[in-house]
């Protein structure tokens, strides 16, 4: 909850949900909230009691068919893709959005507070 500044956030989009990432949105889900694991490749670990008792909301989005996640699976696991990023400072999110929305990012754009 760093990133929220300990308040927590209504949604969160969770573009990686890899190498802690999938806990750092869980963490960052307020009470009531959704989080929205758009990512793929790792692994939530919640007590079921921790999701009760807050209300929080754990919402699956798949971008594209399911066939096209396993075929990149199959190529990320054979080493064949590479993760391209470019970084915003978080007040820049505007200009990240216009840019993705333009076509100007190549892979994802990354949020940094």
């Amino acid at each position: 909850q760093d990133l929220t500044g300990g308040a927590g956030a209504h949604v969160v989009l969770d573009f990686v949900a890899e190498q802690g990432a999938e806990m750092d949105g869980w963490n960052m889900t307020a009470p009531a909230g959704s989080y929205f694991v758009i990512g793929y490749g790792g692994t939530l670990h919640i007590p079921t009691l921790d999701i009760i008792s807050t209300e929080r909301n754990i919402i699956g989005n798949i971008v594209g068919t399911y066939n096209e996640l396993a075929e990149l699976m199959a190529l990320a696991q054979g080493g064949q893709v590479t993760l391209h990023t470019k970084t915003y400072p978080l007040a820049a999110a505007p200009d990240a959005l216009a840019d993705l929305d333009a076509g100007r990012v190549r892979g994802r754009a990354i949020l940094v507070p």
